[in-house]
């Protein structure tokens, strides 16, 4: 689970429902006309842009969002520096009964395994990748549509109250109930977009971003065991795609790995 953004949306969520509780009471901000205006809508208009099977499967990415938990690139780099020394010990045919956790990372073993040209080895995986990136891209563009599309329907919501208040003028019970709607309306779309779409559009913008950084090394990786180059020059080649931070962590794990070896 990303904690991050559960503990976020949480801290979010409970700023607001202090706020509502310390000024007054929860069914003031409670407005049954002012929910299906901003959520019904918001929901109505994202899926005239998209297909129905991108717009339901947004829900899948957001609760991907929440518990998807990112590989540390710097394990994934240990064990392709693990399977090109047991590759160059004992051949390629020996990577078939080693442990592998990454399911990218294991099935581009396959192909390695199975003799597959290098050239079809990386299209295919790049191919893949993209595929990846493409979904994530589609979930960021819902998201990021329900984000501007909400804020507009608490506008219209706005508007439509301000037009019964004006039509029931002369009766003051009627003003204070289509007063509620016009300003609830505003807050709801600005919750629903700064508070949930929004967020998660960006989150799932990181995550597509470290997901190809993982691909990508992988994907070269692959090739260089292949190849069969040095482990010690496929470590040094995939750590160039690490921040600084990151290259000096891996640099004292590998050498405490080292002394552990020798000992």
């Amino acid at each position: 689970m990303d904690l991050a953004t559960l503990l976020g949306l949480i801290a979010a969520i409970g700023v607001v429902l202090t706020a509502i509780f310390v000024g007054g009471s929860f069914a003031q901000f409670f407005d049954i006309s002012a929910i299906l205006i901003v959520l019904g809508g918001s929901a109505s208009v994202v899926m005239m842009k998209f297909s129905i099977g991108s717009f339901f499967s947004s829900v899948k990415v957001a609760l991907k969002v929440l518990f998807y938990r990112p590989e540390n690139p710097t394990d994934i780099i240990n064990e392709i520096v693990k399977l090109a020394e047991t590759a160059r010990k004992n051949g390629m045919l020996s990577l078939e009964n080693m442990p592998i956790k990454n399911k990218f990372l294991s099935h581009s073993i396959r192909y390695v395994i199975d003799g597959i040209a290098p050239d079809i080895i990386e299209i295919t995986l790049n191919n893949e990748m993209e595929q990846t990136i493409e979904r994530h891209m589609r979930g960021q563009q819902i998201f990021k549509s329900l984000g501007e599309t909400a804020p507009a329907m608490g506008m219209i919501g706005t508007l439509i109250g301000l037009v019964q208040m004006l039509s029931h003028m002369a009766d003051p019970k009627k003003i204070g109930p289509a007063m509620a709607i016009a300003m609830l309306t505003t807050l709801y779309g600005a919750i629903l977009a700064n508070m949930i779409a929004l967020p998660i559009a960006d989150k799932l913008e990181l995550r597509s971003h470290e997901e190809k950084l993982l691909k990508s090394i992988i994907i070269d990786g692959t090739l260089a065991i292949q190849q069969g180059q040095n482990p010690r020059i496929i470590r040094d080649y995939l750590t160039t795609y690490l921040a600084a931070s990151q290259r000096v962590k891996l640099d004292k794990n590998h050498i405490s790995t080292i002394k552990e070896t020798v000992s």
